[in-house]
């Protein structure tokens, strides 16, 4: 018994080992054999054709990039790829049983010298299983100078098994090499006449970012003619805005009152709301706060402060006048009366909403053409300045992608900086290409001798019964001017009948309110409206 159980377990053992040895077989993958022919062809063209035997499941990657210098890289194009096999990319995967045949066309593997042409190629590697013999048989269209190949690694230095000449005329050579490992490589380097075949490498910029912005004749050239455009854009701005300052030195002689024969003329007709316009060629948030008052002072409107408690914010009723004259108004006022009253016959300030927002885009469009059609501007401010920070803006878009381009591929990118460059500057610049006409500047000069004239306060020989009228005429030219609280305590101080006015024929206060008050009521009215007006966002909130 003890006999036939051992018989029993020899016999299982061995059916085992003959069981595994197929499986064992089949994972061993490998090349057996490869046997490589390399053609040079006129234009420094490899012609390669690959015969291998091997076992397993097999793939090869292809050598299709090294470094050459410092800043580019050799590439090796691979096309015409045919045979028992798929390439994808740099890999090539066999097909067949044991067998397979590709064939294939490299460029780019020819290097000329000063006294000839070296051929390099990475004729077996990449393979992903030990290749144990290979044979590389080179032929050329001239005679082989020379030759040497190496094994191993990529950068191996180590020479291979065997290399020499195989034809007398010298035309044809042979390499080989036995027991290569995965990955591992048979390199073949051939010397062949000057101009040969007449090859040479293929090569593509490495990115580095210190060489992409390397100063050249070309890119200081362009940085140079930046440094110009940027000079001459200056003069160009520096010519424009001093002609204003050159006008404004003529015509200033010193202050300018706005009383002719006892009547209120402002200089040039120029009324509050275009003043700072015509400044700063800005429609601001003060601009229609000081036409509100303008319009209250001229009869078109009356602004009625509401009773408050103490804790009350402060708010008051814009009531229309009855009869006026819509008809005299320019056309930015009218737009903007319309825009408060909407149909109504009175509106408080805390609900200037709603269509009130929606139509002040009405009266800004409307204030810049009113300064072009007053001959002030040749074209509306706006526009110009949208125009130029356009170009500028796009102009930095484009330097932008430029930059990354020129500085991906190229060594230029200091090219796109110089655009970004150029581009910033011209949509900071488009800011102040608004240019005045003659005529503007002229109308400038005098409103600023009005300004200073506001500025000192006097009352002058004004008639005691004029000063009322006159003086409130003056109050929205205040309210631009940022002076409304000193002129309001001028209104405020007129006793014009011997006694203390309770209210103005545009201004009324609520009971037991006079003219004492009037001055803390205007500079609270004048920041209450700038924030209504601002909270509708097509005006800037100040000069």
């Amino acid at each position: 018994m003890v006999h036939l159980a051992r018989r029993l377990t020899l016999a299982l053992a061995t059916l085992s080992v003959l069981a595994a040895a197929p499986a064992a077989h089949a994972a061993a993958d490998g090349v057996n054999r490869t046997d490589v022919t390399v053609e040079l062809r006129p234009g420094g063209m490899l012609h390669v054709k690959e015969q291998i035997s091997f076992t397993g499941q097999v793939r090869r990657t292809l050598l299709t990039r090294t470094r050459y210098d410092d800043g580019n890289d050799r590439v090796y194009r691979i096309t015409g790829f045919k045979g028992d096999g798929a390439l994808s990319g740099d890999v090539i995967t066999l097909k067949g049983n044991g067998a397979a045949t590709v064939e294939y066309d490299v460029a780019g593997a020819v290097t000329p010298l000063s006294d000839g042409e070296e051929l390099r190629w990475y004729a077996v590697n990449g393979w992903s299983a030990p290749v144990k013999e290979a044979v590389v048989r080179l032929s050329g269209p001239a005679p082989v100078t020379n030759l040497s190949c190496f094994a191993g690694d990529i950068t191996s230095a180590t020479g291979c098994t065997a290399a020499s000449m195989t034809s007398e005329s010298g035309l044809q050579a042979e390499y080989q090499q036995s027991g290569l490992g995965p990955s591992q490589a048979l390199t073949i380097v051939a010397g062949f006449p000057k101009g040969a075949s007449g090859g040479k490498p293929i090569l593509e910029r490495r990115f580095d970012l210190a060489t992409a912005f390397t100063v050249s004749p070309v890119t200081g050239g362009a940085l140079a003619g930046l440094l110009v455009l940027l000079l001459g854009g200056i003069l160009l701005l520096h010519r424009l805005r001093g002609r204003d300052a050159r006008i404004i030195d003529h015509e200033s002689g010193g202050r300018v009152t706005a009383v002719r024969d006892g009547r209120f003329t402002p200089p040039d007709g120029v009324r509050p709301g275009q003043i700072g316009t015509l400044i700063d060629e800005q429609a601001d948030v003060v601009d229609v706060t000081a036409t509100i008052v303008d319009l209250a002072v001229r009869g078109y409107v009356r602004i009625d402060e509401q009773p408050r408690g103490a804790y009350d914010a402060p708010d008051w009723m814009l009531v229309k006048v009855p009869d006026a004259r819509l008809d005299e108004l320019l056309d930015y006022e009218r737009a903007l009366y319309l825009a408060i009253f909407d149909g109504r016959k009175a509106v408080l300030l805390s609900q200037l909403h709603g269509s009130f927002a929606s139509r002040l885009g009405r009266v800004r469009d409307a204030l810049y053409r009113d300064v072009v059609a007053q001959g002030w501007f040749a074209r509306r401010p706006d526009s110009v300045r949208t125009r130029w920070t356009t170009l500028g803006v796009a102009g930095t878009v484009l330097g932008v992608l430029a930059t990354v381009l020129l500085a991906w591929f190229t060594t230029y990118g200091l090219l796109g900086l110089a655009v970004i460059i150029a581009g910033a500057a011209l949509a900071v610049g488009g800011q102040y290409m608004p240019a005045k006409t003659v005529r503007g500047s002229t109308a400038l000069a005098h409103t600023l001798g009005f300004r200073d004239y506001l500025a000192g306060g006097e009352i002058g020989e004004v008639p005691a019964a004029q000063r009322i009228e006159l003086f409130s005429r003056y109050l929205p030219y205040a309210v631009v001017f940022d002076n409304v609280e000193r002129w309001a305590r001028v209104v405020s101080s007129i006793d014009g009948n011997g006694r203390q006015a309770d209210h103005l024929y545009w201004y009324q206060g609520p009971a037991e309110w006079d003219l004492s008050k009037f001055a803390d009521s205007m500079r609270t009215f004048t920041l209450t409206t700038s924030g209504a007006i601002s909270a509708s966002r097509p005006f800037r909130r100040s000069l």
